[in-house]
């Protein structure tokens, strides 16, 4: 399926297809761009669909140059965007240049942001190979590298010129990392769409055998309604705020743990939990829409549970949150499934106690 986003003169599709991996030379050359690619990627995802996207680049007309990146959080930081934009100007890449992002969201995020800074801004082609960038991360082109202090804090908003997303690519990804992923679909079901929610809810076991159709029409469903959000609030001004529902809690427990205790989706599990406990709390949820996330959280294989949380630590970190506005710190939560509301001045004792809550 193809499914657009129409942003203008940045518009561009995204591309949902079982071997659409094969196809990215031609769908490139399509786009007018210029003869010189950058490959970047993983060691460990280059060794497994490397091969076949250099390939289909030559085979295209293109001159490749592979650009490797390290795996995880680790791709985020300064000294790596450093690397690629060297190994960007060794390879004679100009303006009309394409960086392409083959790897899961956090070769997206550096590759995405090499790209916006390169020559002021290239061609960024998004090919992603694991649920959680296929779904989210790959769509709306927010690009960044971490900080010490809080995640994504540096970066850019740019466009892809395409989302090529092959769900036969899963196949190979390791069971933590494809449930993990499976975290941000719950979320587009909770606080954009009811219907698919309930849909997820009824595929949850098919999608963890990894049936292609399955993952095809959810994946595909994903996407069309990030794309949504994305067309009606590209860079962030309010609207878009819906799809960190988790996140606010989410990205603090990550930057608590140095981000190595829990993977991204465990952590936006987590944070979705914490965030419907807190809508709960504030009498804007009631006990069945609480548990109803949860349980579909639980039916995927992710936490929601953890012990050993600085409360502490995650609430100072929530205050750097990249969203604070004048100090204030927005949080999205879901009075029902299928629809969000955005809430400023939440008491930071209840933001608290619901964090608390997920050590019980």
């Amino acid at each position: 399926m193809i499914i657009p986003v129409r942003l203008g003169v940045r518009a561009y599709d995204i591309v949902v297809e079982r071997g659409a991996l094969c196809s990215l030379g031609v769908r490139l050359r399509g786009l007018g761009v210029g003869s010189r690619v950058a490959l970047m990627s993983s060691a460990g995802v280059l060794r497994l669909h490397g091969k076949p996207a250099q390939e289909s680049l030559e085979a295209a007309g293109f001159t490749t140059v592979l650009v490797e990146v390290p795996d995880g959080e680790a791709a985020k930081t300064l000294a790596v965007a450093a690397h690629c934009w060297n190994a960007l100007l060794e390879g004679g890449l100009d303006r009309t240049s394409t960086v392409v992002a083959l790897g899961g969201g956090a070769v997206g995020d550096v590759a995405g942001f090499v790209a916006a800074t390169y020559m002021r801004g290239t061609n960024l082609v998004h090919v992603p190979t694991t649920v959680l960038a296929q779904v989210d991360a790959s769509i709306g082109g927010k690009t960044a590298i971490d900080h010490p202090q809080a995640k994504n804090l540096i970066g850019a908003f740019h466009q892809p010129r395409l989302v090529l997303t092959d769900p036969a690519t899963l196949a190979s990804l390791p069971e933590r990392e494809f449930r993990s992923g499976l975290a941000e679909i719950v979320k587009h079901g909770i606080v954009l769409d009811g219907t698919y929610f309930a849909e997820v809810e009824a595929s949850a076991a098919t999608m963890l055998r990894r049936d292609l159709p399955t993952l095809e029409r959810v994946i595909g469903g994903s996407c069309r309604l990030k794309a949504a959000i994305v067309e009606r609030d590209e860079r962030e001004a309010e609207l878009r705020h819906v799809l960190n529902y988790g996140h606010t809690i989410g990205h603090a427990l990550e930057a608590v743990s140095g981000y190595t205790r829990w993977t991204h989706g465990e952590a936006v599990a987590l944070g979705i939990v914490g965030e419907a406990r807190l809508a709960e709390r504030l009498g804007l949820a009631n006990r069945p829409t609480v548990e109803r996330q949860e349980r579909l959280l639980a039916a995927v294989g992710l936490p929601t549970r953890a012990a050993d949380i600085d409360t502490d630590a995650v609430l100072a970190a929530i205050g750097r949150d990249k969203k604070a506005r004048d100090g204030r710190v927005p949080f999205v939560l879901a009075p029902a499934i299928g629809q969000f509301t955005l809430v400023y001045d939440v008491p930071s004792a209840e933001v608290r106690a619901a964090v608390a809550t997920l050590a019980s």
